[in-house]
C-alpha cells in the first residue's frame, strides 16, 4: 500500500526535524547538554520500538520504562514506575518546561502515563499495547485534557 510507506517516511522526517530543533536550540558551542537534553535525545532514539508492558529495554518499553531507560543512559537514576517518578520529582510550571522534563497524564481516571518533553509542545512516549514509541503534541485535544503536571529529575 502507498499510505504505509508515506506514514513511515513522515515519521522519519518528523523525528529528524525534532532532533534538529532539539539539538539546534539546546547545543551552544562550548556548552554541554543538560541531563534532561541527553535523556530526551536517548528517548528520541527509541521512536519505533514497540510498546511492551513492564518493558524497559530496546526490546520494548512501557511509558515509565522509557523514562527510566533514557535517564539511566543520561547518567541519572529515576524510579522505574510512573508513581515513583511522580513522587520523587520536583513539580515544574507549564511555563517553565525544559527539554527532558517529565509530563504526567491522567488516563482512565488516574495518573498513569508519563512522557519526556522535547520542547516546542512536543513529547516522546510509549503509548499503549499495539503501538510504538512515538512523538506527540501536548497541545492535541487528548493530551491537553489528560495533562496533569510536569516534573524535573
Amino acid at each position: 500500500m502507498i499510505s504505509q510507506p508515506a506514514h513511515g517516511v513522515r515519521r522519519v522526517v518528523t523525528l529528524l526535524l525534532v532532533l534538529a530543533a532539539t539539538v539546534g536550540c539546546s547545543s551552544t558551542p562550548g556548552k554541554p547538554q543538560s541531563v534532561g537534553e541527553r535523556a530526551a535525545s536517548v528517548a528520541l532514539g527509541q521512536v519505533g520500538i514497540p510498546y511492551r508492558y513492564g518493558g524497559s529495554s530496546r526490546s520494548g518499553f512501557d511509558c515509565s520504562g522509557l523514562v527510566h531507560y533514557s535517564y539511566a543512559a543520561a547518567g541519572i537514576n529515576v524510579p522505574r514506575t510512573t508513581a515513583g517518578q511522580w513522587a520523587e520529582l520536583t513539580a515544574v510550571s507549564n511555563h517553565d518546561l525544559r527539554t527532558g522534563d517529565l509530563l504526567f497524564f491522567n488516563i482512565a481516571g488516574k495518573m498513569s502515563h508519563v512522557g519526556v518533553y522535547l520542547g516546542d509542545g512536543r513529547f516522546v512516549h510509549a503509548p499503549s499495547t499495539g503501538r510504538t514509541v512515538s512523538i506527540e503534541n501536548l497541545g492535541s485535544d487528548y493530551y491537553r485534557k489528560a495533562f496533569i503536571r510536569a516534573g524535573r529529575p
